[in-house]
C-alpha cells in the first residue's frame, strides 16, 4: 500500500500521546533549566512541543539525522548508544525518559538492565510501555497475538495481523519482531522499577493500555 504503517500508528495514538505528554509535565514538573535523556526517542517528539526543559539528548542504537539549526527554540543532541549499557555517570541527567522502548530491548534480563540504567542516570524517571494485559497488541494492532507462543506468532504475523497486511514483512523481519518484542505485566513493572510509582493508562475502564514508571526527584 502507498502509506506507511507508521502513519497509521501516528493517527491512532496521537490523542493518547498528547494526554501522556500533559501528564509528564504535570507529574514531573520539568524546569526550563533541566537536562533530559530520551532513551530510544527522537527529536520530533520534542520539537512538536514548546520547550519544557533546557537540554535534551536523544539516544538510539543507530544514528539519527537532525538539524539543530532548524529548531532554534530547542537544544537537542542525537547520540548513539545502548540503553542497557549507558555510558553516563550516576544521576547525570535531571530526567531519564523513555517511551515505548523497554519492550523492545530483548529478554527479561535485558529489560532489567535497561530499567536499572534508566534509574541510575536520572534523578527523576519516566518510563512508559504497553501493558501485556491489554488484549490489543499495539505493534501489530491485532488482539490476543502477544498472548500466544512465539512459535505461533511467527506463523500468523504476516497474514493474520494488521501489521502484516500493511508491511508485508519478510521472514527475517518477522523473526526480528518476535524476538525483540516482549510486553510487560504490571507485576513485572513493580519489579523493574521498585522505587517508582506505576501509573496505569486505560483503554477502557479496568482495561489497562500501558504502564508508566514515574519517579520524581525527592529533593525537588
Amino acid at each position: 500500500m502507498a502509506f506507511k504503517i507508521s502513519t497509521v500508528y501516528q493517527q491512532i495514538f496521537k490523542i493518547w500521546r498528547a494526554k501522556r505528554f500533559k501528564l509528564f509535565v504535570q507529574r514531573l514538573k520539568p524546569l526550563r533549566t533541566a537536562s533530559l535523556l530520551d532513551v530510544g526517542g527522537y527529536p520530533g517528539t520534542w520539537t512538536n512541543q514548546e520547550p519544557v526543559v533546557g537540554r535534551i539528548d536523544t539516544l538510539n542504537v543507530h544514528e539519527v539525522a537532525f538539524k539543530q539549526e532548524d529548531f532554534p527554540l530547542h537544544s537537542i543532541r542525537t547520540l548513539v548508544g545502548n540503553g542497557c549499557q549507558l555510558t553516563f555517570t550516576n544521576q547525570s541527567y535531571d530526567i531519564a525518559y523513555s517511551n515505548s522502548v523497554i519492550e523492545h530491548v530483548g529478554t527479561w534480563e535485558d529489560q532489567i538492565q535497561f530499567a536499572q540504567e534508566l534509574c541510575r542516570v536520572g534523578r527523576s524517571v519516566w518510563c512508559q510501555t504497553p501493558a501485556f494485559e491489554c488484549p490489543i497488541e499495539p505493534h501489530y494492532l491485532t488482539p490476543f497475538v502477544h498472548w500466544l507462543p512465539r512459535s505461533v506468532q511467527r506463523k500468523m504475523l504476516r497474514h493474520f495481523t494488521f501489521w502484516g497486511w500493511m508491511t508485508r514483512p519478510s521472514k527475517a523481519e518477522i523473526e526480528e519482531m518476535v524476538e525483540t518484542t516482549r510486553l510487560i505485566t504490571r507485576k513485572e513493572m513493580n519489579i523493574l522499577f521498585p522505587d517508582c510509582e506505576i501509573h496505569t493508562e486505560y483503554l477502557l475502564p479496568f482495561l489497562p493500555k500501558s504502564y508508566i514508571a514515574i519517579r520524581r526527584c525527592r529533593d525537588e
